[in-house]
């Protein structure tokens, strides 16, 4: 237990440390993690956390298995065929131009043509996992970089598969047939059948009725098991367990739940990417990289040069702009995660020997570590060469952001408010966490979804940062206070608009933060009053006088009269 405790404060310290230099100097956190991870590697002097490196990463890969499943609750099935073009045009030409350009300048190394070009293939895949986290660091995942970025790693996990199907066919030892061709298509077929039926189905009706017991640590639970569930059927399947959870996202992606589910994983994924990151700067073999340092050197810069300079091409083929392509060139030119999969098992396979083994890891991860440092030269190039500042630039990647409006709450009021908005062509939230309401709300064709309000991971998620202003029809006033405060505290320059029960719960939100409050037995006792002298033959004139004198400074007048009684 000392020896963990001891180990545990080492590597919180050095992260800490490294992530915060790193992000000072601009690069983000990734290549922070990564040189963290170098420090307390078993390659390098110094403090030594742990010596299984290889099973630590394989562990910390469910961190990226968890980044597709939330990618694809962003995902909607429409969305995703509308990019058929770039995910099975650009995709596809992006893996077999890379993978037989590269596998040529690998026949130079390599006896054997279809090993060399197995290499090539495998190190023509980029990662998923440091690209996608890049892009949602800096905000541009809706880019069209972004998005053709997307498009490239999505066929690239796709392509793992006959990649590793092809492995036996090309290894030297005795070849055995324990299963044929027909049960490994049934088995995959069965496998997806299940994803489907648990992700369409049994999944969804689970949430449902937790949600509605109000019970959240059985809504956390049935989401993991969804994520679990998904990367088992597809790993039983022999496919890549990302792209099942990928589906499994997509899936769910139309359900009410979707900002709910996303929030409540985001601290999982946030912790095993970390590690993830962490992992593969420890499998850096620096010892190995010096015994032939240039050799390595010129495989690293060659396969940077060619992809980036074979991604660039082809984006421009496909009509992106040339700033586009230049910043995705230098954001996929990198190696990927699946290398270590395909290494390794083609190691064990005998297909490549130990050398060439060390040697293609080193590659992949030191292409890893420089992909902060490439990617954001890239965006400066791209700005230099658009002749634009790098403020101009950002506010044009973000022209698709539509401020919003949020509305806490879809009782009898939030119902009333959505239709003014709807009618108005304002875009607008709802977030309640009444199933029975959320479901009337959708049924109705609202944009209603389940969410606690409250819970600041949920505002995050829903980038409450884009949004003009929040309207709280919350019921319960301490809640409601709960949520002006949160608000007002985090994204101070939201307008803040809510309604109180009475004058004690309106004098608590405006002191909470809310721009404005509504105090509903109030506005309820001065509209009667004001009907029942309309109907006394009391002057309009008079009647709207009294109403102003009752409502100025906060109901000044109300206030002198119940302090009387």
């Amino acid at each position: 237990m000392d020896l963990f405790l001891l180990s545990s404060l080492v590597l919180l310290a050095v992260t800490a440390i490294m992530v915060t230099l790193s992000k000072r100097m601009g690069l983000g956190s990734i290549l922070g993690l990564l040189i963290a991870g170098i420090i307390v590697g078993p390659n390098t002097p110094g403090p030594i956390v742990t010596s299984e490196v290889e099973s630590l990463r394989h562990f910390t890969e469910f961190g990226v298995v968890m980044l597709l499943f939330i990618i694809g609750l962003e995902m909607q099935p429409a969305k995703l065929w509308s990019m058929r073009k770039e995910v099975f045009g650009l995709g596809s030409l992006q893996v077999i131009v890379s993978g037989v350009v590269i596998g040529l300048y690998m026949s130079f190394y390599v006896d054997r043509l279809s090993v060399a070009m197995l290499l090539g293939f495998t190190l023509a895949l980029s990662s998923t996992a440091f690209v996608m986290q890049i892009l949602q660091e800096k905000g541009k995942l809706n880019t069209e970089h972004g998005k053709h970025a997307f498009a490239i790693l999505l066929l690239q996990d796709l392509a793992v598969v006959p990649l590793l199907a092809v492995l036996p066919w090309l290894s030297t030892q005795e070849k055995t047939t324990d299963i044929s061709w027909i049960e490994s298509i049934i088995t995959v077929v069965v496998m997806c059948g299940l994803l489907i039926l648990f992700g369409r189905y049994i999944i969804p009706k689970a949430l449902d009725k937790v949600a509605k017991q109000r019970n959240k640590d059985a809504f956390l639970l049935i989401t993991l098991l969804s994520v679990v569930l998904s990367a088992y059927l597809m790993d039983h399947a022999g496919l890549s367990m990302a792209l099942g959870a990928f589906l499994m996202g997509m899936f769910l992606s139309t359900s009410r739940y979707s900002f709910q589910i996303e929030s409540s994983l985001d601290p999982f994924k946030g912790i095993l990417m970390s590690l993830f990151f962490i992992a593969v700067g420890m499998s850096i073999d620096f010892n190995a990289i010096m015994n032939s340092p240039w050799v390595f050197s010129e495989h690293i810069v060659v396969i940077l040069v060619l992809k980036a300079l074979i991604i660039f091409l082809l984006m421009l083929a496909f009509g992106a702009n040339k700033s586009g392509a230049i910043k995705l060139a230098f954001l996929l030119n990198q190696s990927g995660e699946f290398g270590f999969v395909l290494f390794g098992a083609a190691k064990a396979l005998g297909i490549i020997d130990d050398q060439l083994f060390v040697v293609g890891i080193g590659v992949i991860s030191i292409s890893m570590l420089l992909t902060p440092v490439l990617y954001s030269f890239g965006c400066s190039l791209a700005n230099k060469l658009a002749k634009v500042s790098q403020f101009s630039y950002f506010n044009t990647e973000n022209t698709s952001m539509e401020q919003k409006v949020v509305v806490a709450g879809y009782g009898s009021t939030g119902k009333v408010i959505a239709r003014m908005l709807k009618s108005s062509a304002i875009p607008f939230m709802v977030f309640d966490i009444n199933t029975n309401e959320v479901a009337a709300g959708r049924k109705e064709g609202m944009p209603v979804f389940f969410g606690d309000i409250t819970d600041l991971k949920l505002l995050t998620t829903i980038k409450l940062d884009q949004a003009s202003m929040v309207i709280v029809s919350i019921d319960h006033s301490l809640n409601a206070i709960k949520v002006v405060r949160h608000i007002k505290e985090n994204y101070p320059h939201i307008k803040i608009l809510a309604r109180a029960l009475d004058i004690k719960a309106m004098d608590k939100m405006l002191f909470a933060g809310a721009s404005w409050v509504i105090a509903e037995t109030l506005e309820s006792s001065i509209r009667t009053g004001s009907e029942a002298l309309s109907q006394m033959g009391v002057q309009p004139d008079e009647i709207a006088t009294l109403l102003e004198s009752l409502r100025k400074n906060e109901y000044e007048l109300i206030r002198e009269i119940t302090k009387e009684k």
